[in-house]
């Protein structure tokens, strides 16, 4: 097994954003694509940003025991880590990096201990990601204020994680999250 470097937050706070440039620094970086139940949304498509399963898919899934963890993050929709996914990534010699709900990012951290690098994005305000989450223009209102409430509950997390980026200003967030990556592949 390899290490893993795990980025969690709040929706909405540029976790995504943070990964995406990460992956373009660090060649030996890779992506976990996670699996889930819900929709894909705009241009979104399978094996890229996630496996997208039926509900009734994912749950043959955990009943199988193919995911190193899982949760039910809004009321009927599932997001897990495969096995296959990290075996395949580590099979490589690369780096694995996930981006996951919190809750996930806690389990994941807890399961692999010191061959895992956790880091919470915050955003600088709950008003803030309200902003982001209604200017993204991807959920419904009513998804977006489930995804606001949750949020404070999610931000009390963030002691759980290694470290904390607060994404107040994006390159200055990518810069410290780069100095956290490169001081984890290193060590």
């Amino acid at each position: 097994m390899g290490k893993l470097i795990i980025f969690s937050a709040p929706s909405g706070a540029g976790k995504s954003t943070i990964v995406g440039a990460l992956l373009k620094r660090f060649p030996n970086l890779e992506f976990s694509i996670s699996a889930t139940s819900r929709a894909p949304r705009g241009s979104e498509q399978h094996g890229r940003e996630y496996y997208f399963l039926t509900t009734e898919e994912f749950r043959a899934a955990i009943a199988e025991d193919k995911f190193v963890e899982w949760e039910e993050v809004y009321g009927g929709s599932f997001y897990g880590t495969l096995r296959s996914e990290m075996e395949r990534i580590w099979s490589k010699g690369n780096v694995i990096a996930f981006d996951v709900d919190v809750m996930g990012g806690i389990r994941l951290k807890e399961i692999f201990g010191e061959q895992a690098c956790s880091v919470f994005v915050m955003p600088p305000s709950v008003e803030e990601l309200e902003r982001r989450l209604v200017g993204r223009a991807t959920d419904t209102a009513e998804v977006i204020a489930k995804r606001v409430a949750k949020a404070a509950s999610e931000i009390e997390k963030a002691p759980n994680f290694d470290h904390i980026v607060i994404n107040d200003n994006l390159d200055e967030a990518i810069e410290q999250a780069t100095k956290i990556l490169e001081e984890f592949i290193q060590a």
